[in-house]
């Protein structure tokens, strides 16, 4: 008896069924997303175990809709949470709070104010103060120094000097003495003359020279040996009364500038030595005797820097 046509029709869909869930795309999926008429319902359907039915070639694809979507990681998911969308506004500050912050405002303007005047006042009083003002305070500091270190030596009774002489080594204590003793002996002198002076004033620039004794070094090291130019430049270095050379020495630049800038030196000294023109240096004459000027130079010591213009004014014709 042949089957009817209903019950091959029901056949069919549960052949159909079967080939759906048996493609690899239903088997990587373990859920599936039921669109229902009403409002949609997610239903987590265990999948069979594949079947040897096969899906015929004429039988679509399934829609893609009937696919849930790919899951997210956990910390993928965190991130998307995050995003500034989620970030709740920080909250209002209070009467207090702004108060607070205001008075904190005020105390940094005061306390920038106060500096500002501080750098300004001791900026003027640079200004004011001379160079000549600064040596006369800085001398003034040293001899205060001097003192309080002596009355208080005295207090403790140790000797300053002694207490001094400690800082320095033997070394720079016989160079010291040596000094005095050679300054004492040529202060020594019965008779002023001209020729006594020249005497002191050559041993004087004497001790002013310093050989170069890496030069020397370098040439004494060239004698060393007993080739023809070993010998040659001993007979150069070590000269006797005998020798035929001379007048072949070639100084550095270091030297002859040095020469000229003590030359210089004498020149300058000569020419302002003289019991006529003591005071040259100090530029025009402002007394009449030697009194007047003392007076005059204490005042300038005081009034200098406030009349300076007032002179300078008058000298340029410039003045009121």
């Amino acid at each position: 008896m042949p089957p009817k046509k209903g019950k091959a029709k029901a056949a069919t869909k549960k052949s159909t069924k079967r080939a759906r869930e048996s493609t690899p795309e239903a088997m990587e999926e373990d859920t599936i997303v039921v669109d229902a008429p009403g409002p949609s319902i997610a239903a987590e359907v265990e999948q069979p175990p594949s079947q040897a039915t096969q899906l015929p070639e004429d039988l679509p694809a399934p829609p893609a809709a009937t696919l849930s979507p790919p899951r997210l990681p956990v910390e993928e998911a965190d991130a998307t949470d995050d995003s500034p969308a989620a970030e709740t506004p920080p909250p209002s500050m209070t009467i207090d709070e702004r108060q607070a912050k205001l008075e904190q405002l005020r105390l940094k303007m005061r306390s920038s104010l106060q500096a500002n005047r501080k750098d300004l006042v001791d900026e003027d009083t640079k200004l004011k103060t001379s160079v000549r003002d600064a040596a006369r305070y800085e001398k003034q500091r040293k001899l205060a120094e001097v003192l309080r270190e002596k009355v208080e030596a005295d207090e403790r009774g140790e000797d300053v000097d002694r207490k001094k002489n400690w800082e320095y080594s033997i070394e720079e204590n016989d160079e010291w003495e040596k000094r005095q003793a050679r300054k004492k002996r040529r202060s020594n002198f019965e008779f002023n003359d001209y020729e006594d002076a020249a005497r002191r004033r050559y041993k004087k620039d004497i001790d002013g020279l310093k050989p170069n004794l890496a030069v020397y070094e370098q040439q004494k090291a060239a004698t060393v040996g007993s080739s023809s130019t070993a010998l040659a430049a001993s007979a150069d270095l070590y000269r006797d009364a005998n020798s035929l050379i001379y007048a072949d020495n070639k100084p550095t630049d270091d030297a002859i500038d040095r020469v000229v800038a003590k030359i210089n030196l004498d020149t300058d000294r000569r020419r302002n030595f003289s019991k006529t023109r003591v005071n040259e240096k100090e530029g025009d004459v402002t007394y009449i005797n030697e009194a007047n000027r003392v007076f005059n130079k204490k005042i300038d010591r005081y009034y200098n820097k406030y009349t300076a213009e007032i002179r300078a004014n008058f000298e340029r014709g410039t003045a009121l």
